[in-house]
């Protein structure tokens, strides 16, 4: 989709195609590592968060759910919630309970937005007044506002579900759930809630894993560039990568397929970016970190859910039901 956004010409598609003819394998390779090691990091992301609710879970599984995740998330629509779903119930299989497994996906997320968002920004700086033109500035501050508020509501989550006790009680007449006072249950939310309490090195490791994450997805994109035998854009490729994953944010193709090329390929073009060698790098970075994931997403998927079957018939439970999570 890129292609036919930047160009319908075909000069320029088989100018692209040129260079995708003569890749350089060794920068090829760098960037699958590159792409893994951006895996890798999300998945250490996860693991350091749940270590501070006292769980720990290997980074062999922890790696499998990233990767199955992702395939969920890129093939289907509405994958993000499919793919939350199926990580909530693999960290209660590896013995996270319900409120510990919810606050790893949203810290998890939270914290994965706000180092997008710090990236972005610096792209934003370093590209100076040239970067206003795509108005990135009141999106970024939108963002770091929405995260801030996040940040304030769960310093003081207490006092914020005491107020809901009142909705719940609406709630609870219009469809008779859930059952019990509703302050009661409200202070009863916020004792679990607290019992996952991270210390300030926590947060600092578990901040740096996701800032790796978007940096070695950021670095497999340059070595795209590199086995192309482009330039590279170096000014700005960071406020387009950053605007990029952004955009694949917005609920309109899985994963953001399309959408990513196309915003990536524009920004890079309009920077002074080679038309046709830009477009050949971003095929190539795409192949590497969306289509080339998918296959061993749905493996790592299979293995997930059979690992739980395995244990569950070892310990003479039986398989448990995973109908729902076989939709995901």
């Amino acid at each position: 989709m890129a292609v036919y956004i930047v160009s319908g010409k075909t000069d320029e598609l088989s100018g692209a195609s040129a260079y995708i003819d003569h890749l350089h394998w060794t920068w090829l390779t760098l960037a699958v590592l590159l792409e893994l090691g951006s895996i890798l990091a999300y998945a250490a992301l996860q693991g350091r968060l749940l270590v501070a609710g006292d769980v720990r879970v290997r980074m062999t599984p922890l790696t499998g759910i990233t990767l199955a995740g992702l395939s969920i998330q890129n093939s289907l629509p509405g994958g993000l919630v499919f793919s939350s779903v199926f990580a909530f119930r693999q960290y209660n299989h590896r013995g996270a309970d319900e409120v510990l497994s919810g606050w790893t996906l949203v810290a998890a997320t939270v914290l994965s937005q706000l180092t997008l968002v710090v990236l972005a920004g610096i792209g934003l700086g370093a590209a100076g007044s040239a970067g206003n033109a795509y108005d990135l500035a009141g999106v970024l501050l939108a963002l770091v506002l929405l995260t801030m508020v996040l940040v304030a509501v769960w310093t003081q989550r207490r006092p914020v579900l005491r107020a809901l006790s009142r909705p719940l009680r609406v709630v609870q007449r219009v469809i008779g759930r859930p059952a019990g006072d509703p302050r009661q249950i409200m202070e009863q939310l916020a004792d679990r809630m607290t019992a996952v309490t991270p210390r300030t090195g926590d947060w600092l490791l578990a901040s740096t894993w996701a800032m790796s994450n978007w940096v070695l997805d950021a670095a497999c994109l340059v070595a795209a560039f590199l086995a192309v035998g482009a330039p590279v854009p170096w000014r700005a490729l960071p406020l387009a990568y950053g605007a990029g994953q952004l955009a694949a944010n917005l609920p309109i193709t899985p994963g953001g397929l399309g959408v990513v090329e196309g915003s990536l390929t524009i920004a890079l073009v309009a920077y002074g970016g080679g038309r046709a060698s830009t477009v050949a790098a971003v095929i190539i970075y795409r192949l590497i970190s969306y289509w080339a994931l998918l296959p061993p997403g749905w493996l790592s998927w299979g293995w997930c859910n059979w690992s739980i079957r395995r244990a569950a018939a070892i310990s003479g439970i039986g398989p448990p039901h995973l109908a729902d999570e076989a939709a995901a």
